[in-house]
Formats: C-alpha cells, structure tokens, sequence
C-alpha cells in the first residue's frame, strides 16, 4: 500500500465491535453481527499499514493490530508468504476470519477414535469474505496460503487475547501439544496509538 493508510475503518470496527460485545449477545449472534461488521472492514483493502503486511519468508506472520483493555477481544493480521500453512490448531475462543488481500484456504478437523479427519469440504476465501470458528461450531483446522506465488492477507478478530491464550496444535494421531502464539509485532509501535494520531 503506498497512500497514507485509513486507520479511521479499523477505529471504527473497534468501536462497533466493543459496543456489540457490551450488549453479551448469545455466540450465534455475536458471530452473525461480528462478521458483518468484519466483512465491511475486510471490503475495503485502504487501511492496514505496511509495517503490519510484511511477509517472512520463514514463516507466516501474526502482528496484532489491537487488544481490548478488558481482554474481551483481539484483532490480528495473517500475513501469508507464498505458500505458507499452519499445522492443524485449536483457538479455544470464538474466532472470525475476515480476507482481506489474496486467498488462503481453511480445512476443519475433528478428532474421531484417537486420530485427526478432515470435517467437511475445505473453503477457500477470497477477499471480503468471512467464516467464523469456536469449540461450539467447530475448532480445529488447518489454514494455507491458497497462493504458491504471492503473499496473502487475513484479519482475525478473536475473543480472548489470542497471543496469550493457552492451545495446542495436533498431530496426525490426534496427539496435542500445547503452544502461545505470542505476536510477530513486539518490536512495532501500537497501532491504536498510531490511529490516534491519524483521527480527521
């Protein structure tokens, strides 16, 4: 992105995802609302800074983009380099994935008599578009750069810290080994603070 990048969107999905939240929807509406709200932020690719895009060639990266105060949510950006996977993972809180740049593609598991299947079809997103998860709906999956020759980008909003959150990745005999995600970004400056002082 080469414009000046408009953080006023993701100030504004700050703000109507914390007044959602404050209303303690039921999770099936909480998730319906969110991902609208997601959907409308991810429509529009003008707003997220280059510092939080950034590939490494090593590894997807996750720079969180904000953290409630109250540990209610979090808002993270996927950074894809061109043909990048996660192991299969767990999230242990609701989840929304929202696509912002490229396409990443996202198969379901389930643990059935001791070893990991795939549950149903895998989805592929495109820009604008939104699948949600939770230990409710369905937990665990897999998620791949759809794109072997560029880099891909998705935002995911989660409810919990995500990068202090205790959970585990699974091997294929079902087996968990427990990991925090942390963030890619500690050396970043705070991007809510950032917004701040681009406010019109």
């Amino acid at each position: 992105m080469s414009q000046t990048p408009n953080l006023g969107r993701l100030r504004g999905f700050i703000g109507e995802l914390a007044d959602l939240l404050a209303q303690a929807p039921d999770e099936p509406r909480l998730l319906d609302q969110g991902a609208r709200l997601l959907r409308e932020l991810v429509s529009v690719d003008d707003w997220l800074p280059n510092d939080y895009a950034r590939p490494n060639p090593e590894r997807y990266q996750q720079y969180l983009l904000h953290a409630d105060s109250s540990q209610r949510f979090s808002i993270v950006s996927f950074v894809w380099g061109p043909g990048q996977e996660t192991p299969v993972h767990d999230h242990r809180t609701w989840g929304l994935i929202g696509m912002l740049r490229g396409s990443e593609i996202s198969q379901g598991y389930a643990l059935s008599h001791g070893a990991l299947q795939p549950e149903g079809l895998a989805e592929r997103l495109e820009p604008g578009q939104v699948i949600a998860v939770s230990p409710r709906i369905g937990d665990l999956h897999q998620v791949r750069n759809a794109h072997a020759d560029r880099t891909s980008i998705s935002i995911h909003v989660y409810g919990a810290n995500i990068g202090a959150v205790r959970r585990a990745v699974y091997s294929a005999e079902g087996a968990e080994k427990p990991f925090i995600s942390g963030y890619s970004n500690n050396h970043l400056p705070n991007l809510w603070d950032l917004s701040k002082e681009n406010r019109a």
